[in-house]
């Protein structure tokens, strides 16, 4: 079934509803969960809202084209109207973002008008407790020029095999060469927050990160893996995969590091934050 929305819907709403029903949801892999495509026409970019994104993640300014990962932006009021469902069997408050993998077809102008469409293609065992899997689409015309996979962990108790799990190469696991060293403000999950509508407490204020577990307040997953690719470079028509694999706690100084298509994100202590690849597309 196909909804068509005549606006974004309101996060901060959106956030409230599933805070709400969380402690109702009893997650598991078989559950039933709304099969609805969630579809908003017409969908134009607010050019000053975008330039409070790109100075936060690192991008060039005043570019005619969007950052890779802006579409995303677009598209996660719908995936969180779909998430924060009464329907949804995932609770939505400690729900993670453990992945995202993004295919760009060609350039995406700043002024272009969008069509976004937003689905949970399915829910997936994993080692941890169950992921939803949703997926983003955005037309021009009737070309699909931008997808996004994303996937969202609810943490529960299972039997401690992951059905999707896959072993990575070796060699993939050796520290790339570090390129930058980064000092992260503790005001960057703010200002993520407003030029992404984002504004989870876990990302804005110590105090309220403590609400949920982490002693201080943790950097948006989509704004480290947005700063990485403002640094690395990305062509118009490109693959990108990334893992979120530990929080970077606000404020903090990470290390980026590249070598070919390859990204990380670490810590002092060389954890691994995040690890990507990008690949280029060919026609």
């Amino acid at each position: 079934m196909t909804t068509v929305l005549t606006g974004a819907p309101s996060l901060p709403a959106l956030l409230a509803r599933g805070a709400v029903l969380s402690a109702f949801k009893r997650p598991r892999p078989d559950a039933e969960f709304p099969r609805t495509r969630l579809v908003l026409p017409g969908a134009r970019v607010d050019l000053a809202r975008l330039a409070a994104y790109e100075r936060v993640c690192g991008f060039a300014t005043g570019a005619d084209a969007l950052p890779l990962t802006y579409p995303h932006v677009l598209g996660f009021p719908l995936a969180m109207r779909l998430m924060s469902a009464r329907a949804f069997p995932l609770p939505l408050l400690g729900l993670v973002h453990t992945s995202i993998e993004v295919t760009r077809h060609r350039a995406m102008p700043a002024t272009g008008a969008y069509e976004i469409g937003v689905h949970v293609d399915r829910l997936a065992a994993h080692r941890r407790g169950t992921e939803a899997v949703v997926v983003t689409e955005v037309r021009s015309g009737e070309d699909v020029v931008w997808e996004s996979t994303s996937r969202y962990l609810a943490r529960h108790r299972t039997n401690g095999t992951d059905a999707g799990a896959q072993t990575r190469p070796a060699e993939e696991l050796k520290p790339l060469p570090a390129v930058a060293e980064w000092r992260i403000a503790g005001d960057v999950g703010r200002r993520y927050g407003a030029a992404s509508g984002d504004r989870n407490p876990i990302h804005l204020h110590a105090l309220t990160a403590r609400l949920f577990g982490f002693p201080r307040a943790i950097a948006h997953g989509m704004w480290t893996v947005a700063r990485c690719l403002a640094a690395h470079g990305t062509p118009d028509a490109v693959r990108v995969r990334a893992d979120f694999r530990a929080p970077v706690p606000l404020p903090g100084t990470v290390t980026y590091a590249a070598e070919g298509g390859r990204f990380e994100l670490r810590g002092g202590d060389d954890r691994v934050h995040l690890a990507g690849e990008v690949y280029p597309l060919t026609s």
